[in-house]
Parts: structure tokens; sequence; C-alpha cells
């Protein structure tokens, strides 16, 4: 789907996982990578009541937005 660093598809997978950790890195075809960034997020949050899911959801935005095929 991209062509690498800064490519349009890794744009629109760091926007998606902006949203849902983890589908950015769906979008890119890494299942086993999605499913990492989404279900520690979402312990993350469960735990840390909030505080602390948003640096897994904001590394799942950079991972995705950095990611070279």
């Amino acid at each position: 789907m991209s062509a690498g660093q800064g490519s349009a598809g890794n744009v629109i997978a760091a926007l998606a996982s902006l949203f849902v950790p983890g589908l950015g890195q769906l979008l890119q075809g890494r299942f086993l990578a999605s499913l990492f960034f989404f279900i520690t997020a979402a312990v993350v949050w469960l735990i840390s009541l909030g505080t602390l899911g948003w640096i897994i959801h904001l590394w799942s935005t950079l991972n995705a937005a950095m990611w070279k095929p």
C-alpha cells in the first residue's frame, strides 16, 4: 500500500492510528503489530485510567508514520 516513510500511505496509516491504536498498522498489512498496539494501548489505558495510555497511542501513530516496507 505505501511506498515508504513520508508516503501518502504512511500519512493515512498514521492518521488512522491516531484515532485507534493499531489501525494504521492494520492498513499497512502488519497484523501482529496492529494487534500488539491495540491490546497494549487498551491494557495501559485501563490500568493507568487513561494517563499513560497516550504514550502507547502516540507510539502507535509514530510507528505507522515511520514504517518502511
